[in-house]
């Protein structure tokens, strides 16, 4: 029986292109999704005509890069968090260069704080909800990050979680809670590193 490899089909302009390439060829030093993965990430943004898209975990942008792609059909805003300033630095240049007027939310530090920071400016009217959430980060955390974007996350929001089957007991306590909740449906999907897709019901 011929198992078939089947690989996105996606391409961009020759200027992402090239970007895209050069991130995948350090995929692994990163962490970064591979291509099949981040054209999910891609196609889901647009099927669910995301207006408000969450980053937790920017890395060198890659992700990033796909959400920006992305946001350019729905014409929606971009906010991304990442504790070290070097690798989201890099980020930020491939931000400004491949989407010069998409102007991304690109915040550095500790995630739940930034996830606390973000909160308070939405109950002030600073900030909309979030309708996609995408968690990329460190994988011990992504229960604190849920019981955080819970609070930020619009209704029918959209949370998307990577590293779910290489990670599993880490994300375990994530993993538990999302499955036990009355107001989510939740699927994981055997995608690159494992992926876990959250549809908030209420």
């Amino acid at each position: 029986m011929q198992v078939l490899d089947i690989k996105t089909t996606t391409k961009f302009d020759t200027g992402l292109e090239d970007v895209l390439k050069e991130l995948e060829t350090t995929q692994k030093d990163f962490w970064n999704l591979d291509r099949n993965c981040a054209n999910f990430l891609y196609s889901l943004i647009i099927m669910k005509q995301a207006k408000n898209v969450l980053e937790i975990g920017t890395s060198n942008g890659y992700s990033g890069l796909w959400i920006l792609k992305a946001l350019e059909i729905t014409k929606g805003n971009f906010t991304t968090i990442e504790f070290w300033e070097k690798r989201q630095s890099a980020a930020r240049n491939y931000f400004t260069s491949l989407f010069p007027d998409s102007k991304p939310d690109c915040r550095i530090g500790q995630a739940i704080i930034a996830l606390e920071d973000l909160y308070d400016e939405i109950q002030k009217g600073k900030k909309q909800s979030f309708d996609f959430v995408f968690i990329d980060a460190n994988k011990k955390e992504y229960i604190k990050y849920f019981e955080l974007v819970d609070k930020i996350l619009a209704p029918d929001g959209v949370i998307l979680a990577d590293n779910i089957l290489t990670h599993y007991e880490k994300v375990t306590p994530y993993v538990e809670n999302l499955f036990n909740r009355d107001d989510y449906t939740s699927q994981i999907l055997d995608l690159g590193a494992g992926m876990m897709l959250s549809v908030r019901l209420q």
